[in-house]
C-alpha cells in the first residue's frame, strides 16, 4: 500500500501544494484528536507515531491507552475517505516526524479521474483496513477472555 502512495506523491498529476502537503512535527505532538473532524489522509514519510483511544473505566477514571504504533510507510486517517464522521482515535508523535497530508476530497477526485490507479489505491487502503480490523478483533477477544477469567466466569462456561 505505502509504495502505491509513495508513487502517487511522485505522480506529476498529483501536485504537492494542491493534492497534498508535507507536515513536519516534533516528538510529543498531536496530529489529530479523537472527535476532531477532517478529511485528510496521512502517509508517514519518516518517524514514529502512536494511536491512542479514550477509555472510560468509570465516571471518575479515564485512560488513554495506546492501540498501535506507526512508522515510515504507514497510512492513517483513511476512514475519513468513506464517511463524514469525526476521528475515531488520537494520533501523537513519538519522534520527530514528516508526514504527507493528502487532501481527502482531492484524492477521491484523482481516483475518479484515474480509475486504474485509483482501483489499486483503494484496494491497498481496504487491505490495510482489513489487517487493522483483524488485529482489533484479536485484541477484543483477548480482552474478553481476560475479563471472563478475572471475574471467574470462564469456569462456568
Amino acid at each position: 500500500m505505502s509504495s502505491l502512495l509513495f508513487d502517487l506523491l511522485e505522480n506529476p498529476e498529483f501536485i504537492e501544494g494542491r493534492h497534498w502537503e508535507r507536515l513536519k512535527l516534533a516528538d510529543n505532538q498531536t496530529v489529530f484528536s479523537e472527535g476532531d473532524t477532517g478529511r485528510e489522509v496521512y502517509l508517514v514519510l519518516n518517524g514514529d507515531l502512536r494511536v491512542l483511544g479514550k477509555v472510560d473505566l468509570d465516571d471518575q477514571r479515564k485512560i488513554q491507552p495506546g492501540f498501535g504504533e506507526m512508522t515510515k510507510g504507514d497510512v492513517f486517517g483513511e476512514l475519513a475517505l468513506f464517511d463524514d464522521l469525526s476521528r475515531s482515535a488520537t494520533v501523537v508523535t513519538l519522534t520527530d516526524v514528516e508526514l504527507a497530508v493528502l487532501d481527502g476530497a482531492e484524492l477521491m477526485d484523482f481516483i475518479d479521474d484515474h480509475p486504474d490507479l485509483g482501483y489499486q489505491i483503494l484496494r491497498g487502503i481496504i487491505t490495510s483496513l482489513v489487517v487493522r480490523l483483524r488485529k482489533a478483533n484479536q485484541r477484543i477477544f483477548s480482552l474478553f477472555a481476560w475479563g471472563l477469567k478475572s471475574k471467574g466466569i470462564d469456569s462456568h462456561l
